[in-house]
Formats: C-alpha cells, structure tokens, sequence
C-alpha cells in the first residue's frame, strides 16, 4: 500500500507541479543557470568535523552553516573535501566550460577563487576585494578548461585590519538542459530511528529538498517506520512528496528496485532518475543539489555515485574509487592514485590539505547514496533480484558494458557505518558469495580454473581457521549458483531465511557480550599475529599438518580483532576472537571431525563445479533479459500491470 501523510492510499504517477516549485523545467529555451554546488562552511551535525567543509589558516573565525565571519587578520579557505569544488570531474564529464561563484559580502576583506592543478600547485583565478560593504553580493568566475588530470577550485577568503563576514555561497554552472525529474528511494529493514533521521534531514533542508520531486521510503521490515510517534511529524514536514510503501522483504535489492520501478512507470516521457539512499546513513543534504545537478550537466546518461565517509570515523574517507576482480569475488579494491581509508582532515608532505586531486575514474559505485537515470533502465533493465550484495556493482558493469560510466563524484558524500568494523563472519556472506558467481557468470569470460582455486583457498582457510560455519556458507552458496537461475524466482527471500538457520548450527557464528563471558580469564590471554607469511600456499600446509595431527602451538587464548586471521586463528586449539565490531567476541573451537566432513563437502562441491559451472553460467547469461524485465520485478511485487 502506498501511504502520503493522511494514510490516504494514492496510485503511481508524475508528481504534482506545485513540487517543482523553484526548479527549472525543459521549454527549450536554450541553457539554463543551475546551481552546482552551495558553500558550506559547517556540516549538518556537531559530530562532524567542520574542517571538512572550511579550515581557518589564521587568526580566529566564527563558522556556521552557509555562512562565516573572519576576524581581523585571519584567512578561511574552503580547500577541503565538501568545500571543493571538484573541477577536473566537470571537465571530465560534463559538457560545464566556466563556473560563476556567487556569495554576499559584509565587512572589508578579500575573496579570492583560487585553483590547483594535477600536483597541488596553486594559482589565483580571480579575485574581488570588499571595502565596507553591507550585503554585497561578489561574483567571480573561473574557466573549467586546464583540470582535465586533477585539480580543483575554492574559495580563500582574508582580512587584515577589518571584519568580513561572507553568506549564501553559491557555485552556478550554465546547464547544457532543464534538471531532469529526480525522485529518492530509501529502503529500510527494521532500522526505524536510522530511516526517520535521514527523512527528516531531508525536510530539514527545503532547498536541497526543491531539487528531487518525489521521496520514496520503501519499508520491508516487521517494525514499521510508520508506527514511531513523529513519523507523523516527518511526513508533514516531507509533505505530498513522501510515498510510504510497506512490501515484504526482498532485500535491497528489493526495495530499491521497487523505487525505480514506481518512478519509471507509465510512459517514457514521465520517468524520474532516481537517487538511491541507504536508510541509516548520516545524510549531508547537499548531495541532492551537487549528485543533481552534475547528472543534468554530463555528455551522455552516466550513473552518479555519492562517495562514503566513516561513520564512526567521521573524517575518513572509505574510498574514491573502486573496482571488483569479480572472478576472485573481490569487491571495493581502490582505482590506482584513488583515496582509500584517507584521513581528510590530515595534510600531506608538504603540509597540503588531502584532497582528490588527481582524477580517477570508478567502475561501480556503492547503493549508499547514488543517481541512476532513467534513460539507463530504459536502456539495460533493471537490477537483478538478488536480495543484496553485488546488486550495485551488478548493475554498474552491466551499463558499463552498454557504454554507461558511473562517476563516483567527490564533495558528494554521505556518512555510512565503516565497513572495517563489521565482521565477515556473517549471514550475508552467502549473497556475497553466490551473487559475485552470478555477477562472474553475466560480465566475465568464467574461467572456471581461477574461481575455483579461489573458492578452494577461501574454504582451505576457513576449515583451518575454525571457520565452519562460514566455510558452510561458502559452500552453500556456490551450490546454490549451481541450481541456476531459478534460485531467484523468489527475489531469494527464501534462501535468506535458509542460510540463517543453516548457520545457527555452528556455535562460532555468534557473537556472545564481554559482560556475560564464563570464560576463565587465566585462560584469555592475549596472542598477538606474527607477521603476515612470505609463502601462504607453504603456511596453509602447515596449518593443515597441524590440524591432521592434533596439534598446535596454542592451546588457548585471547585474538584481537585485528589479528583474527587465518594463518594465526589456525595455531590454536580454541580460540577467543574479538569481533570486527569490538562490541562482544566470538568461541572457535577445532573439531576435525567437522573439518573432514566440510573438506570432503568441498571437493564433491568444487567438482561439481568444474563440471557444470560454465554451462549454469550461459542459464544465467540467458535468463538475464527476463530476471531484470519490469514484468519480472512486477510479478515479485504482486503488481498487476495491464500491456500497454
């Protein structure tokens, strides 16, 4: 059911044309002024570190939200990752030649629009200085031509002997067409507070509201959204653009999906690009304007992805750009010269800000925050029903492949929970898993020979590690791929309740609280890793030596997160191993029984594999046109659609 504020139930369809107020619309009248970028000199929370946004060089300054006053002698710059503004990206990939900075001057002082090239060097593009003026808007411009490697632009703003206070900053660009309708699609599970949150910094911003027509919240968990006392509050404050659906849970993928779907309804000239969002990000509201407008300014239709920083490490950057050895199941490897896990609030050698200077292009983005536009679902279907995992990067390689980029834009960014601090040990490993096969069957050439030696290393060091529950997993998963594509006619809602009860039955898939530990402290004594092994094929046979035989050189003790790996977990007989999260700690205790069984499931596995992989991987090749068919996901929906 679909529910606007009064819990009125309201059919798909254009939104009404009093939510484009503000927004410019497509009468061919020839370019349109847009805004790219506002200048904020603060974040949207006191968590987040305002030298992100502005750093005071010198002297004292007071910073607020969109606006910030200099002291005497003191000197702002805006030389930082969401004050930037990222031109060798616009030059790369939009059709943009000059950008005019707009802001309101009070006070005496000078602004400067200053520019960097591919290695950090600096030059003044324009300046204006400011003698008493109260209100006084500045203009400065700067051409979009010698950032085609790196470099970027940003404002310096100095006084000397007065006060200056600058306001409404504002990056406008000359569109090459109108802003396309954009519509933004949170799907949520059982994350109420989170998902409420983001909605509400969505209201709390109206102006970066104007830019998207539509906010759908896709809700498949078994707490609704809706039944929080102030939902009833966000949705006023969201207004008639709030869609609230409540469908059951089909994942990510899913829920997704089923924005996409709801906003490419009807006819071509009524669909929406759409920018997905995760539910339980810390959302900077500047990213509709910048995520926006950039899409409506790029040579060709081009997926544009949000960056992710940590959220609990919130000046950290995850990664600017990345790629998948998809054969090797391998996710998030950083594009050479890309940012990864940077400190943005450090300096480099030469005591420069860390920036992105240097362009790198992504293959995927993730689905934490990300534009698709329509003309790509018209072009390549929709995501596959995949539950999650791999979703995003499924979908980025396969516009890639139908010449569609994804441009993963730096100063977009939102702030999600860091991945390094979730443990791999997890129920959604088997998507992991099993997806990244599907994924290999659809965009590479299968060489059945490296995926199976990297599913035999994976469950060789899970067996040794005490791992069996994952091990489990893995083999599950591949088995699964090999029942074929029929494993997603259900959108894989089943094969997520599977997987879940498969692996209660291995004690070391659960995380037990510190507090409530009967562990005999004597016996949890802290085992630090050696170094990581010149010759892991060498190591492993070790590990495997001592498993046949019944030995090792630990009885017991205690592993730190950060030393859990394998070639260390495998020289104990029982080991106490601190969760990725740090938040309890989990039991593995060697049982060669089990690793016999598991070993000897592998090889039938893995055989079975070699035999039928390259075969299983053409059904999917095959089914794909129909698994990504809007009549697919309609069906999955339980949505009759009458043939046009």
């Amino acid at each position: 059911m679909l529910r606007t504020p009064d819990s009125t139930e309201t059919p798909a369809g254009p939104p009404p044309a009093a939510e484009h107020a503000g927004l410019p619309t497509a009468n061919g009248t020839g370019p349109t002024p847009l805004l790219a970028q506002r200048g904020l000199f603060f974040g949207p929370s006191p968590v987040v570190p305002e030298n992100l946004y502005s750093r005071v060089e010198m002297g004292g300054a007071r910073r607020e939200r969109t606006r910030v006053e200099l002291m005497p002698n003191s000197r702002v710059s805006t030389n930082s990752y969401f004050g930037r503004f990222h031109a060798t990206y616009w030059q790369r990939w939009t059709t943009v030649d000059e950008v005019e900075v707009e802001a309101v001057a009070t006070g005496t002082g000078r602004i400067r629009l200053m520019a960097s090239d591919t290695n950090k060097v600096w030059r003044i593009v324009a300046a204006q200085d400011i003698r008493d003026g109260a209100g006084e808007t500045v203009r400065l411009r700067g051409r979009i031509d010698r950032f085609l490697d790196g470099g970027g632009m940003w404002l310096e703003i100095s006084t000397e002997v007065g006060e200056l206070a600058v306001a409404d900053v504002r990056w406008n660009v000359v569109a090459p067409r109108a802003l396309p309708r954009t519509e933004v699609v949170i799907c949520t599970f059982n994350r109420v507070d989170d998902c409420l949150n983001t909605m509400q910094a969505l209201a709390d911003d109206p102006e970066a509201l104007q830019t998207v027509a539509r906010v759908h919240v896709v809700d498949q968990g078994t707490e609704a959204v809706e039944s929080r006392p102030w939902f009833a509050a966000t949705a006023e404050a969201l207004g008639s653009r709030l869609r609230y659906l409540r469908q059951p849970n089909l994942g990510g993928a899913g829920g997704f999906t089923r924005g996409i779907f709801d906003a490419t309804a009807g006819d071509a000239a009524g669909h929406a690009d759409v920018l997905l969002m995760d539910d339980d990000v810390l959302l900077e509201p500047e990213i509709l304007i910048r995520l926006t407008a950039f899409a409506a300014c790029t040579t060709h239709p081009t997926i544009v992805g949000g960056q992710m920083l940590n959220l609990l490490h919130p000046g950290q950057l995850h990664i600017s750009a990345e790629y998948a050895d998809i054969e090797l199941l391998k996710v998030g490897l950083p594009v050479p010269g890309a940012l990864h896990d940077a400190n943005l609030l450090g300096v480099d050698e030469r005591e420069l800000p860390i920036n992105q200077e240097r362009r790198v292009d992504t293959e995927y983005n993730g689905w934490w925050s990300c534009l698709i536009p329509a003309e790509i679902v018209r072009r390549i279907g929709y995501p596959l029903p995949l539950f999650f995992q791999w979703d995003d990067v499924e979908f980025s390689y396969r516009a890639r492949a139908h010449g569609f980029p994804t441009v993963a834009l730096p100063g977009a960014g939102v702030w999600h929970a860091d991945f390094g601090w979730k443990d791999w040990d997890e129920w959604h490993r088997y998507f992991n898993m099993r997806n990244g096969l599907i994924t290999a069957a659809l965009h590479t050439e299968f060489s059945v020979r490296r995926i199976t030696k990297r599913l035999g290393k994976l469950l060789g060091r899970y067996v040794v590690a005490m791992h069996y529950g994952l091990a489990v997993t893995l083999l599950t998963a591949v088995e699964d791929f090999l029942d074929g594509p029929g494993i997603l006619e259900d959108g894989s809602a089943d094969a997520a309740a599977t997987i879940r009860r498969i692996r209660a039955d291995y004690p070391e898939t659960v995380m037990h609280p510190m507090a409530s530990s009967t562990e005999d402290f004597r016996e949890l004594q802290v085992v630090r890793a050696a170094n990581k092994p010149g010759n892991e094929g060498l190591t492993w046979l070790k590990r495997a030596a001592y498993l046949a035989t019944n030995r090792a050189p630990h009885r017991t003790g205690f592993v730190p997160a950060g030393d859990a790996h394998w070639w260390h977990v495998s020289t104990f007989e029982r080991a106490v191993v601190a969760d990725m999260s740090e938040q309890g700690y989990r039991v593995r205790t060697r049982d060669r029984a089990l690793a016999l069984e598991l070993t000897k499931r592998g090889m039938r596995t893995l055989r079975r594999f070699v035999n039928e992989g390259p075969g299983v991987a053409q059904q999917y090749r095959d089914e794909m046109g129909r698994l990504t068919s809007r009549a697919n996901w309609a069906r999955l929906y339980g949505v009759d659609e009458q043939p046009k």
